[in-house]
């Protein structure tokens, strides 16, 4: 019996034959390990940002409070963030002097009522008429402050009258001059009031926009006494014939001399003026401050008034005096003429209908005796945004009734 040797070849199967890997994966390998050696050498990622990309996205924030925040991040936040151009103020209360004089005498009065009004300017302007129509001469602020949850930290106030902080009701609250001090390149600037100065009631319609320099350079007001939705809006959301109401050359009726429509009108300009004038006098100390400012807007969370300066208008306050009003607290009115339009039944394009729907264009007396563009109005139609735009164009096809105003 003859034996034979054999040699058997069996598998490994623990082995694994692994194929060749991409150059993007061991690139991608490498950089994991460069990655975690940066980490065990204690490498900060944003070192590696340089210092233009991070200054563009704190522009993108611009909330100043947020920007705050930021600077206690790091060293190299806190010295970035005094260069960043465009700067959000959410202001969270205005103060006026008398509330700051005697905030310890009234702080509890102060946040008892605070909780009943849930709107701190719905009595703002109080004004006092005489004969037809008199300037204001009486101007009441109210303040409800926002209570922060549970921390010490100070919040922007508009400080009437004053440039640094006052305590109320255990907050600390800085005025944005104060808060903006630090800043040093600012080119864009929007402060935000809470809402606006005008306490109107539901459904009515109020807003104006004004450009300032160193005193009124226009302004424009949309109002209406009742804001409903189309009955004549279809399923599809396209709107039916629009009505404007009345004939076609937009004549007013009789009834609104009579029945108290036009010295509603004229409240709603004086008291639109005496807010936009307000607003220019409390700016002055940060438009000195700022010589960097390109643009400046001054707004509420409301959409109520909107007050615009550009860099020519922002020089001119600069450059030249501002005039006072004999009442304090805000800059002096001049001598304006004015241009009504007014459509009792106004339907717009998107199903809203404006009841009583007016427009008043402002410009001072002597610069439209001046301006051979007097007649132009492209000026009027684009101080709104969407939806008040288009009823801007609308009321300005009809017919046109012109006014004068004395200086206040």
């Amino acid at each position: 019996m003859s034996m034979t040797s054999s040699l058997l070849l069996r598998p490994d199967l623990s082995s694994k034959i692994h194929p060749e890997q991409p150059e993007q994966e061991q690139k991608q390998e490498k950089e994991q390990e460069q990655e975690q050696d940066f980490t065990f050498l204690g490498i900060d990622h944003f070192d590696r940002l340089p210092d233009s990309l991070l200054l563009l996205v704190f522009n993108k924030i611009g909330d100043v409070k947020a920007l705050g925040r930021c600077c206690v991040v790091s060293r190299r936040f806190h010295c970035l963030v005094p260069q960043v151009d465009n700067v959000v103020v959410r202001v969270d209360c205005v103060i006026s002097d008398d509330d700051s004089s005697s905030s310890a005498i009234n702080s509890s009065s102060i946040s008892s009522s605070s909780d009943k009004s849930r709107n701190p300017f719905s009595n703002l302007f109080r004004f006092v008429f005489g004969g037809f129509v008199k300037p204001i001469q009486v101007i009441s602020q109210f303040l409800s402050p926002k209570r922060p949850s549970g921390s010490s930290n100070g919040s922007s106030a508009l400080l009437l009258g004053e440039d640094g902080e006052v305590e109320q009701g255990g907050v600390t609250h800085h005025s944005p001059t104060q808060v903006l001090k630090n800043f040093n390149e600012i080119r864009f600037l929007r402060i935000e009031l809470p809402s606006g100065e005008l306490g109107i009631e539901d459904g009515v319609l109020l807003k104006w926009r004004a450009d300032f320099g160193s005193t009124l350079e226009d302004c424009v007001i949309l109002g209406a006494k009742t804001v409903i939705p189309s009955n004549s809006t279809a399923a599809d959301g396209s709107c039916g014939t629009t009505n404007n109401g009345g004939d076609d050359i937009g004549s007013i009726p009789d009834a609104f001399y009579t029945n108290g429509g036009l010295k509603l009108r004229v409240v709603w300009t004086i008291s639109s003026l005496i807010a936009a004038s307000a607003r220019h006098f409390l700016l002055q100390p940060i438009i000195s401050e700022h010589k960097t400012l390109d643009n400046l807007v001054l707004t509420d969370a409301d959409g109520q008034g909107v007050l615009c300066m550009n860099r020519e208008q922002l020089e001119e306050l600069r450059l030249k005096p501002l005039s006072p009003s004999s009442a304090s607290k805000r800059t002096q009115v001049p001598a304006l003429n004015m241009r009504l339009w007014y459509a009792p039944h106004l339907e717009l394009p998107c199903g809203m209908v404006l009841k009583g729907a007016t427009l008043v264009a402002i410009r001072p007396s002597d610069q439209s005796m001046h301006k051979k563009e007097a007649s132009d109005v492209s000026w009027v139609s684009s101080a709104f945004e969407e939806p008040y735009g288009t009823a801007a164009k609308m009321l300005i096809k009809r017919r046109t009734y012109c006014l004068e105003m004395n200086s206040f």
